[in-house]
């Protein structure tokens, strides 16, 4: 018998385990406004292959009244365009309890809170903002937080 008849090769296909990014409004609004500087990594995270993006009600009160209420209807399909695609988490009181705890414990502003408690409870490795690094979330240990500012991908 042949070598090639007595050794059957398996082909084993692994999944590629994707990067569970959790992302705020300054990081849409960059992607959606081509402001220089901020514009091309935030669209590099929105359309990177190897995440599966994060987001929340929070962050759907940031960004989408206002492109309602101002008749911004491209600004809105882009915005509910990336919502489509995106694992979504809800409002709880478990969610504003983790919020209250994470303000308190690093000086966090109100939606900052908010959105690094979206994250940890949806088990993302990392939230990615498009807030300088100087401001009090990125103190936070118990998530890996990055800024759109000298990002690398």
């Amino acid at each position: 018998m042949k070598l090639m008849q007595r050794c059957a090769v398996v082909a084993v296909v692994f999944p590629m385990i994707k990067r569970r990014t959790a992302i705020d409004a300054n990081l849409l609004i960059a992607a959606w406004s081509g402001r220089s500087g901020l514009f091309e990594p935030a669209l590099e995270i929105l359309e990177d292959p190897a995440r599966v993006l994060i987001v929340s009600d929070a962050l759907w009160l940031e960004v989408i009244p206002k492109t309602v209420y101002f008749a911004q209807h491209e600004e809105y399909v882009f915005y509910q365009g990336v919502f489509a695609q995106a694992e979504y988490l809800g409002w709880s009181s478990e969610l504003i309890d983790s919020a209250k705890r994470l303000a308190q414990l690093y000086g966090l502003a109100a939606m900052d809170a908010v959105h690094i408690a979206v994250a940890l409870a949806a088990g993302a490795d990392e939230f990615i903002s498009g807030e300088k690094p100087t401001k009090p979330m990125f103190r936070v240990k118990e998530i890996a937080v990055q800024s759109l500012w000298g990002f690398r991908l």
